[in-house]
């Protein structure tokens, strides 16, 4: 990897670890919110989905923005209004009575802003690196740093909430305030030479449409596989935050703590694949088998027990397979889709990741409903789908640059 592009990738991977934390840092404390506000676990988990929702819609203009104006210009302001929408939700959560709806609003205007941070940081990095081994070594370090928040994110919400139940709104605004000032100093925009000539938008239009109609077969796929992805582990969170507070009586730090175990395996993971796999197409789709198949095992296993070291250490192994597909999946898509259109197709990429990290905690929270076996046998056959869809769609050729 080029030496001269750590700092700039190191700046870069503050958005992701940013970003989950707005997103991850309530799961421990949704239990605890239920109570302070008065609310259902259905509107709890809201609070996450809305953060996602706002995002969905906006994540293919952000990515068009930032192939047409530049990732730089596009980041930073995302970045201010990410923090603003803490503080709408941190101040609501402080000072009003009944602050559901305007917690919601705040979490909105935070989802607006995540839609340009994150997302466009996928495309950034392939722009960084002509290899693309470095770009899968640097896009594995950013699904890391992504994974490494989830991992972190539990416990830190749950210390914070532990002073004050509502501080963890106000956390996510000091966050992006530090990543603001990464970007602006450490992230070098390209030069003149190196920007290459941007269309208008009929033009860019019409090329996207041919793009997806040549290349929507394996689009579809890595699509669809980061949607079910998400869903499968943002569900999984979920259910296991409930528990831990609904049959076990854990609370507070410890139940972040506890959270953060499968997280970990999930960072881990992420770490080493991005490492490993660099250019090797067929070895990335026989990994996002292996991950699914490792997840489906592990939530089928989950349905014959329900000791607490028992689930903990089996959703580890599913944290193993989830972690082992992101970094893949990431790859796949940056390395097959041309520079000048990679910040929209990627960011089409993110908005299905996106929809499953919306659709998972309320999924979860009304399968739940019907007890653990209803979420244990959906979420493993959301897996087999992505396995099924994997074989039939990502079809990667020898001796050929991009996926086909």
């Amino acid at each position: 990897m080029e030496a001269n592009k750590k700092w700039d990738l190191t700046a870069l991977a503050s958005i992701p670890l940013i970003m989950t934390l707005g997103g991850s840092m309530l799961i421990p404390i949704l239990p605890t919110i239920e109570k302070e506000i008065n609310i259902t676990k259905f509107q709890s988990s809201l609070i996450l989905t809305i953060y996602s929702f706002a995002s969905i819609l906006l994540v293919p203009v952000a990515g068009y923005l930032s192939d047409k104006l530049g990732r730089k210009k596009i980041i930073i302001p995302s970045l201010i209004i990410t923090g603003i929408g803490g503080i709408v939700s941190g101040l609501a959560a402080w000072l009003i009575p009944n602050p559901f709806w305007v917690i919601i609003i705040g979490r909105l205007i935070q989802g607006i802003g995540a839609s340009g941070a994150f997302p466009v940081v996928i495309p950034t990095v392939g722009d960084m690196f002509k290899e693309e081994t470095d770009v899968s070594k640097g896009l594995g370090i950013i699904e890391t740093s992504n994974t490494f928040g989830k991992v972190v994110s539990p416990i830190l919400g749950a210390a914070l909430a532990a002073l004050l139940w509502f501080i963890p709104f106000f956390a996510i605004s000091f966050f992006a305030i530090i990543s603001i000032l990464l970007v602006i100093f450490l992230v070098k925009t390209p030069s003149k030479e190196e920007e290459e000539k941007k269309d208008n938008f009929k033009v860019f239009v019409k090329k996207i449409k041919d793009l997806l109609k040549k290349e929507g077969r394996w689009l579809s796929g890595i699509f669809i596989g980061g949607l079910i992805t998400t869903f499968i582990l943002f569900g999984l969170l979920f259910f296991f935050s409930s528990i831990l507070e609904d049959n076990h009586g854990i609370e507070g730090i410890p139940r972040g703590l506890i959270v953060a175990v499968p997280l970990l395996t999930l960072c881990i993971t992420s770490f080493v694949i991005g490492k490993i796999i660099g250019k090797k197409k067929f070895l990335m789709k026989w990994i996002i088998v292996a991950g699914n198949t490792l997840t489906i095992a592990s939530l089928i296993i989950l349905s014959f027990w329900d000791n607490l070291v028992f689930l903990t250490t089996i959703l580890s192994f599913a944290g193993i397979g989830i972690g082992a597909i992101l970094p893949c999946l990431d790859a796949l898509v940056t390395e097959g889709v041309e520079k000048l259109h990679r910040g929209t197709i990627t960011a089409l990429y993110s908005s299905m990741r996106l929809l499953g990290v919306a659709i998972g905690p309320p999924i979860a929270a009304l399968l739940l409903k019907s007890g653990t076996m209803a979420v244990f046998y959906t979420l493993a056959g959301a897996g087999l789908a992505a396995i099924i869809l994997t074989l039939l769609l990502i079809r990667p050729k020898k001796n050929h640059p991009k996926p086909a």
